[in-house]
């Protein structure tokens, strides 16, 4: 709209969202998977569940009183918000080929084995991006600083890794494809 010498534009809060949002998600082929499985069951499953769960609340009449119904809503918001995430991730995916890099490379997509200075027991780690992370399966995020410090070095490389508690020194014992 164009007044004097104003120009107002008009932008929905979503686009406005969306513009903000434009950041990259690296992720392997796995996650993307995983995630579109999370989405569909999401959308075709516990979507339609709490829409029935909101249903039967209101059935039980006075809603500024009924626990039942603001629970299924909050879910209902919760799922929503959950959903609309995994798309955003899933449109803005980066996929990694972990072949695109040398085999002893430490790289997104790959497991690797280090073991801390001077004498300590080898660990092992898959590097995922974040929206893949479970450390208590192995899987550590790109962004974790392990990963941040591992990545773009060699077997046979030492790495100093800044950790919350200081730092520590690392030997990079071994690179593999991840399972």
């Amino acid at each position: 709209m164009v007044n004097g010498n104003l120009v107002t534009v008009e932008i929905s809060k979503r686009s406005y969202i969306k513009m903000a949002e434009e950041k990259t998600y690296p992720m392997t082929a796995e996650g993307q998977t995983k995630l579109e499985e999370e989405l569909e069951t999401l959308k075709m499953v516990t979507r339609p569940q709490i829409i029935e769960r909101i249903k039967i609340a209101r059935s039980f009449g006075d809603l500024s009183e009924n626990s039942e119904y603001e629970s299924a809503k909050d879910e209902q918001s919760n799922i929503e918000n959950r959903i609309s995430l995994v798309e955003t991730m899933l449109h803005n995916a980066e996929i990694i080929d972990s072949n695109a890099v040398a085999a002893d490379e430490v790289s997104l997509g790959k497991s690797v084995t280090f073991k801390e200075l001077p004498d300590e027991e080898p660990e092992t780690y898959t590097i995922v991006g974040a929206a893949e992370a479970d450390p208590l399966t192995g899987k550590i995020s790109n962004d974790s600083p392990i990963a941040q410090s591992l990545i773009g070095h060699k077997v046979g490389d030492e790495v100093d890794i800044k950790i919350p508690a200081g730092s520590m020194k690392v030997a990079v014992v071994s690179v593999d494809a991840a399972e």
